[in-house]
């Protein structure tokens, strides 16, 4: 983009530049983004069903809800 405007940059400045706007940008975007999952836990049950053996698995929240 800047050797098309005819601007002449060395690669260690824009080194500089990713260095400085990319710690800038990641505290931007964890201000503005929304929690991407809600802690949870997995429980594995043993159960019977129709003479077989099955596993059933639940996910639970830490409040003990069932997603």
């Amino acid at each position: 983009m800047l050797a098309i405007r005819g601007d002449k940059v060395d690669y260690s400045t824009i080194q500089r530049w990713v260095f400085k706007l990319s710690k800038q940008n990641e505290y931007n975007m964890n201000q503005l983004k929304k929690q991407v999952t809600i802690s949870w836990r997995l429980d594995e049950i043993y159960i019977n069903v129709s003479c077989k053996d099955r596993f059933l698995y639940i996910e639970l929240l830490t409040n003990k809800e069932i997603l």
